[in-house]
């Protein structure tokens, strides 16, 4: 398995890295409570501009669609009032400066990643502490170490970050995408290990791709044709695989696949087999489900091989010993199975099991000639190990219950790395010898959090159709179940994405503060598989929402908060559940946080990837019942005059072309319009940031900073102890 480090990766660590400082502050409590001071706020003027949409003979007025065009100066004025509005709510807030410096010093510590070998040399990740990005270092022959890429020095403003790395065959060449702004249109620049001089010119408009090597020679990558109007906003859906190789200039890259109408995917991307012989190409045209074609690489005209047709599942490579594919699927399997084939007859009908289908998700993975079998039991790991005859070798002693990730390497090497992680346990890297079984520990995270210190439950409760839903709740070892602590409810329930338990700095800072951090596997997520999944998709997408909106109602039932004090929080695919949420029940919660949310659910689609996201929603334009049910919760489309809702913080990003920034535009320009109560309706737009993977830790910390004053201002707090 080649390896390839990509931004998810440095999410991960970013996100598992730290806790508070040694100056604790105890958590606000009833007796630190005074009736807030109400802040005057005077919202910026939206314009409405006629615009109405025939949907199946319905009329939809659109009076915010000027607010799509991110390129105008209309637009660009409307974002500074708004932030000068927010910003100045925000710096009345006595101890949000209080809370900024908390953060800084909890962040404030040294984090490294597992090493990985390329060629000569053992790369590993760090980051001293308050840097923006992460550095990339190498250890030399004397066992010293030097930076060998340094993110930092890209912009003056950290904002420029390092996304995909992958090294060529024998390591000597470097293949590395930027993004730019917090941007998902990246650049990819390649240099000589050595030298670290760039080889050539800067390959650039590359989108939504992983490189795969050929060798020393050249690499696979995936992109789009640049659109007409904004790369931020217009509409991207055929997606194209590219060789290029060395020493050629970009416009002379061959089409590999997706240069045809009948090749037309959404999302194309491609690996190599680490000994060079096979190339998988995976097709789709939504965020589920996948074609798969196989090309011989020692026979350089051959033919693309169909493996499957079709996308009715999730199929990838997983290793290959010669001409023997090792696959894992859900297809005819939910929650997803190993399979053997030989790469002559690759379809379905000729597949033999080789770790069969159970009743708990599988995740795999392969490292020193073995294969490592991830399960999920309630969303805590299990790992087990197979050779490559599909015999279990051994389950695999974790360190206890949490999450863990890594159990990945080429098939040379002798000594794996994993972390473990769980919502009061910092991340700590082991390293673990296959041939034995026995793990010690590599790195010990240098966050200042004495887990001791915290309780980390899991609960299950019934949601409105009397499903079981889990819910791991973590707080201060001696909380009182009075109804009077501060909770954020956070939760997504989309896209087969798994909330497993994890630490973060911002969650720990929040559970030193008092806080209660609560977290559901909602419908609509992966962590029971494909049932799970579908249960929460399209006409079935209110399930997600009963579920959120069950376990805001158990925390109160429970003791564990009560309505004023509880917050709910949620991101992308998790804004929309906050937007959908706080439309439909306004007066559950206090505090409403939908960050970077799809919230115009007639019109997602049509939006750069948007489309791609039809399996889980439907599209407007899908059928009459499609439309109506979308309707019926778009949160932009169900903000009601005359109610009172929860103080509301949207927040997004001007440089976000996965959720474009015009969703939380016109939801807030809504919200500023109709709401009809007390509580502040303001939006935070970040400047030169987009997404969220590769946002700065600067940005980072003053966002948290933002959120977390917002929100105890909001339930009543005046100041912290």
């Amino acid at each position: 398995m080649k390896h390839v480090l990509s931004i998810l990766t440095l999410s991960l660590l970013a996100a598992c890295g730290g806790a508070p400082g040694t100056d604790s502050v105890t958590g606000p409590d009833s007796t630190t409570m005074t009736e807030t001071k109400k802040l005057t706020i005077s919202y910026p003027q939206t314009t409405k501009i006629e615009v109405v949409d025939s949907y199946f003979e319905q009329q939809i007025a659109d009076p915010y669609r000027w607010l799509e065009d991110d390129r105008s100066s209309e637009t660009e004025a409307w974002v500074k009032a708004q932030n000068k509005v927010t910003f100045g709510y925000l710096e009345q807030i006595p101890y949000r400066e209080q809370i900024k410096q908390k953060l800084a010093a909890s962040w404030n510590y040294e984090k490294v990643s597992a090493p990985f070998k390329e060629g000569k040399y053992t790369y590993f990740y760090k980051n001293d502490g308050l840097q923006n990005q992460y550095v990339l270092y190498r250890q030399l022959a004397d066992g010293s170490s030097e930076v060998f890429l340094d993110p930092n020095t890209f912009s003056e403003d950290g904002t420029t970050s390092l996304a995909e790395v992958s090294f060529s065959k024998d390591g000597s060449k470097l293949a590395y995408s930027i993004s730019e702004g917090g941007s998902d249109w990246r650049k990819i620049i390649v240099i000589d290990v050595e030298t670290k001089q760039q080889l050539e010119t800067e390959l650039v408009d590359v989108k939504f791709s992983g490189i795969s090597w050929l060798g020393n020679e050249g690499f696979y990558y995936s992109s789009y044709d640049k659109p007409d109007g904004s790369e931020l906003s217009a509409k991207t859906d055929q997606h194209k695989l590219y060789y290029h190789k060395l020493g050629t200039a970009q416009k002379d890259d061959t089409v590999v696949f997706g240069g045809t109408d009948a090749e037309k995917h959404r999302y194309v991307g491609a690996s190599v087999t680490e000994d060079d012989r096979y190339l998988l190409i995976s097709a789709a045209v939504s965020t589920s489900g996948n074609k798969l074609f196989l090309k011989d690489l020692t026979k350089p005209d051959s033919a693309l091989v169909t493996i499957l047709d079709h996308t009715d599942s999730d199929t990838d490579l997983l290793d290959n010993d010669g001409s023997k594919l090792y696959l894992v699927t859900n297809l005819n399997a939910p929650n997803k199975k190993v399979v053997t084939v030989d790469a002559a007859k690759p379809q379905p009908e000729h597949w033999v099991d080789l770790i069969p289908h159970t009743d708990n998700v599988l995740s795999a993975s392969t490292g020193a000639g073995y294969i490592f079998a991830e399960y999920m039991v309630d969303a805590i790991a299990k790992v087990q190990q197979y050779d490559y005859s599909g015999k279990l070798v051994r389950d695999i002693s974790l360190p206890g219950v949490g999450s863990v990730g890594g159990f990945s390497a080429k098939k040379a090497d002798d000594t794996l790395y994993y972390t473990f992680t769980n919502y009061t346990t910092a991340q700590t890297i082991y390293s673990f010898a296959p041939a034995t079984g026995s793990s010690e520990v590599y790195s010990k995270s240098g966050a200042d959090f004495d887990s001791d210190n915290y309780v980390s439950e899991q609960v299950f409760y019934s949601s409105k159709d009397g499903t079981k839903v889990p819910m791991i709740i973590s707080y201060k070892k001696g909380l009182k179940r009075d109804g009077t602590n501060p909770t954020i409810l956070y939760g997504y329930g989309g896209f087969n994405v798994s909330l497993t338990p994890g630490f973060s700095i911002p969650n720990a800072v929040w559970l030193d503060m008092g806080g209660v951090y609560a977290v559901p596997n909602l419908r609509g997520g992966g962590e029971y598989g494909k049932a799970w999944h579908q249960a929460g998709t399209q006409l079935q997408k209110q399930n997600v929402f009963d579920d959120f909106i069950a376990a805001a109602e158990y925390l109160q039932q429970e003791g564990y908060t009560s309505k004023d004090k509880l917050a709910i929080r949620g991101g992308s695919n998790g804004g929309l559940l906050v937007g959908a949420v706080m439309t439909q029940k306004p007066e559950l919660v206090k505090v409403a946080l939908p960050a970077v949310g799809v919230l115009d659910m007639l019109r997602y689609h049509t939006f750069t990837a948007g489309a791609g996201w039809a399996y889980d929603y439907g599209t407007s334009e899908q059928s009459q019942e499609m439309f109506d049910y979308l309707l019926g919760y778009s949160p932009v489309h169900n903000v009601k005059a005359g109610v009172a809702h929860p103080a509301t913080m949207v927040t997004t990003a001007d440089h976000d072309d996965r959720v474009v920034p015009a969703h939380s535009f016109k939801f807030a320009a809504e919200l500023q319009a109709k709401d009809a109560g007390a509580n502040p309706q303001l939006i935070r737009i970040e400047t030169n940031a987009g997404h969220g993977a590769g946002t700065p830790v600067s940005k980072q910390i003053e966002q948290m900073a933002d959120i977390f004053s917002f929100t105890l201002y909001n339930m009543g707090y005046q100041q912290l102890p």
